[in-house]
């Protein structure tokens, strides 16, 4: 019963850690509405963005131009695309 107690508060630690990682994502490379809109839809990563068409994130509302170029530059630096039509 002890190593269960042990381990839950373990693990409420490395939730805590990974949910403030998540909120992380992009900061500093596009701005807030851009990065809620990508936070609303669950896309917390390169890799989750890289299954969306680039039409497909220009759509979500608080994404604009200038967000989708500096998003692109990004992704560009990591050697991650976006995914063809």
């Amino acid at each position: 019963m002890i190593n269960l107690v042990i381990m839950a508060k373990c693990l409420n630690s490395i939730c805590a850690v990974s949910h403030v990682e998540r909120r992380d994502f992009l900061q500093g490379i596009i701005a807030m509405p851009a990065r809620r809109a990508l936070e609303k839809e669950k896309i917390n990563s390169l890799e989750k963005l890289s299954d969306y068409s680039e039409e497909e994130i220009l759509k979500l509302h608080g994404f604009g131009k200038n967000a989708m170029l500096k998003l692109k530059n990004h992704m560009k630096e990591n050697h991650v695309s976006f995914k063809n039509n």
